[in-house]
């Protein structure tokens, strides 16, 4: 246990607490919700059982909407993803969403190529955040991720480290030969998070499920499956309840305010609160429901029906307040950046 605390406050330390959102709060949220992924099985759906799910929301003082919604099904547990991955796939996989942000700037990639930002540069303009994360640089400029990870799993303090202490205090010492599977396996993990790729990997993910040919007991096709995993817990807050939905995202859009702000010099944040509801709604439409409904393609549980439930209605419920918050030409160049890349994914339908 004390060799996995070391690991988790390093963790911990390299994230940015002064983000709004990528922070180390984000990091073990999609942990979590990668966990819940790995624990689900996958189910048939036999539409023979009655059941009911009521939603009522109330999103501000003056203004309440209810909906409801009925679902008829009954789930038979059938071999899945749960019954499939290995130890050695859960441990990575949770690594990986531990680690997927780390080092965030706390700003989006089209913001630093616009604002010639050094990352940008330093990383080709290519999957920087996801590189830094890993701690890859292209130019080899220090140790990045990988190796501090490394050093902590392993408790590599140098040559001079005496056989038994390191065997004592290495918390993955056994598995020192495996050291560029790990890297491999967690540096693509990490990679499939690059929402500029969202179409990419979810028209192979699509494909698969189409043919009806992903076989969990063939290694490339569950690795596949766990980036898609790692995916839907990276943008996961939309799937939540109401009131957790709403907070993540007003994370998320307080961090947007900030870059916006960076960018131009000064936002109106009237103006920027109305920009931030209709990026919501489009990050919801052409991103999250998406990606969620090939989800519940593969494992159609009653964990996916819940969460794509709560995107609708979380969806209709930024509509009742985008209606009461009148929009302004002045919040455009605060979120352009973001919208950019929005605009770039609407082919994901």
């Amino acid at each position: 246990m004390v060799k996995l605390r070391r690991f988790l406050v390093m963790i911990q330390e390299d994230y940015h607490s002064q983000n709004p959102y990528h922070n180390a709060v984000h990091a073990a949220d999609v942990t979590q919700a990668m966990h819940c992924y790995l624990k689900e099985p996958k189910y048939i759906m036999d539409h023979s059982l009655q059941y009911t799910v009521d939603y009522s929301l109330q999103y501000t003082v003056h203004h309440s909407v209810q909906y409801t919604m009925h679902h008829s099904v009954q789930y038979t547990m059938h071999h899945g993803l749960a019954n499939s991955v290995t130890p050695w796939d859960i441990l990575l996989s949770l690594i990986a969403a531990a680690t997927h942000d780390l080092d965030h700037p706390g700003v989006n990639q089209p913001f630093l190529i616009k604002t010639n930002h050094y990352l940008a540069t330093l990383y080709k303009r290519t999957l920087f955040l996801e590189y830094l994360s890993l701690g890859k640089p292209p130019l080899e400029i220090g140790s990045g991720l990988v190796e501090r990870i490394w050093f902590v799993l392993t408790f590599a303090i140098g040559e001079q480290v005496r056989e038994k202490i390191n065997r004592k205090y290495c918390l993955l010492y056994h598995f020192s030969n495996s050291r560029q599977q790990m890297e491999t396996q967690i540096g693509a993990l990490i990679l499939a998070t690059d929402i500029s790729r969202q179409n990419e990997y979810l028209s192979l993910f699509r494909s698969h499920l189409d043919r009806g040919d992903l076989h969990l007991d063939d290694g490339r096709h569950r690795h596949l499956v766990l980036q898609m995993a790692l995916k839907c817990a990276d943008i996961c807050n939309p799937c939540r309840n109401w009131e957790l939905s709403k907070q993540w995202s007003e994370k998320v859009t307080e961090e947007f305010f900030h870059q916006g702000r960076t960018s131009t010099g000064s936002v109106q944040r009237k103006a920027a609160a109305a920009a931030e509801l209709r990026y919501l709604r489009r990050f919801m439409t052409y991103l999250v429901e998406p990606l969620f409904t090939e989800w519940a393609r593969f494992s159609d549980t009653r964990l996916s029906q819940t969460m794509l439930g709560h995107v609708g209605l979380n969806k209709a419920s930024w509509k009742g307040l985008q209606r009461q918050q009148p929009g302004s030409e002045d919040a455009n160049a605060a979120f352009q950046l973001n919208s950019q890349l929005l605009t770039q994914e609407n082919r994901l339908s």
